[in-house]
């Protein structure tokens, strides 16, 4: 997708610019440090998606959305949360709220990868992708814009958030992907993982102890929910 950065604050700008570059499927044409400047490029040359600061001095997101009639996809980007609700009005794929993260602003480029093409597979762009063999004693998982191998023996455990899953390992680091908690459990129900929360599985080679409703994996307490008790309890025979 062609995109373009409007934002008059430059480290706003050279932050979008350096995660843009970081996504294959996203060309950028230009940025500006003002809506009107934009007005004339997005008259005469294709633009699929804007990133768009709302609040700018003298002509807001809002003014120039309201003075274009090509309207690309926009992804309003700002430091006031209070305008989330005006900028969804205006048919928005998403809010993002400065200092934007890299997972955040991702996110929302795969909403708007979705609706650009929603009949074809994203390519070329940071997706939630899983490689496993029933012989194999690993994984491999796209993180950022690489697949990373992970050894089950190394991970300690997975913390779902809402569609990103953290695999916490050995080594004190997390890994953090783009993929559903259910796609990951199916892949580890083998492995010797188990789910003991909505939003955790757990290596249970690493498990130190269970204390009540908790179990602990390294230095973490995790929950153990009432939902999947039972399961986990059958699996390590208690």
């Amino acid at each position: 997708m062609k995109c373009i950065i409007i934002d008059d604050e430059p480290l706003a700008v050279d932050l979008l610019k350096d995660f843009v570059s970081k996504i294959e499927s996203l060309e950028l044409v230009n940025t500006f440090n003002n809506a009107i400047d934009a007005i004339a490029l997005i008259n005469k040359t294709e633009v699929d998606l804007i990133f768009l600061d709302i609040e700018m001095p003298h002509f807001t997101g809002i003014d120039f959305i309201n003075a274009i009639d090509k309207k690309p996809l926009i992804i309003f980007t700002t430091a006031y949360s209070n305008y989330a609700v005006e900028g969804f009005d205006f048919g928005a794929v998403d809010y993002l709220i400065k200092p934007i993260p890299f997972n955040r602003f991702l996110k929302a480029v795969v909403r708007a990868e979705n609706i650009f093409a929603p009949s074809e597979p994203v390519q070329n762009t940071i997706s939630p992708t899983i490689a496993t063999e029933e012989t194999n004693d690993f994984m491999f998982v796209r993180a950022e814009y690489e697949n990373i191998k992970i050894n089950y023996a190394d991970i300690l455990f997975v913390e779902g958030l809402k569609d990103y899953v953290k695999i916490y390992t050995t080594d004190g680091k997390y890994i953090l992907t783009l993929m559903s908690l259910i796609k990951l459990e199916n892949a580890l129900a083998s492995k010797g993982f188990s789910r003991i929360h909505r939003s955790y599985i757990i290596n249970l080679k690493h498990i130190k102890s269970i204390q009540k409703n908790k179990v602990l994996i390294a230095d973490k307490r995790l929950p153990i929910s009432e939902s999947y008790k039972t399961t986990f309890f059958n699996k390590i025979n208690l």
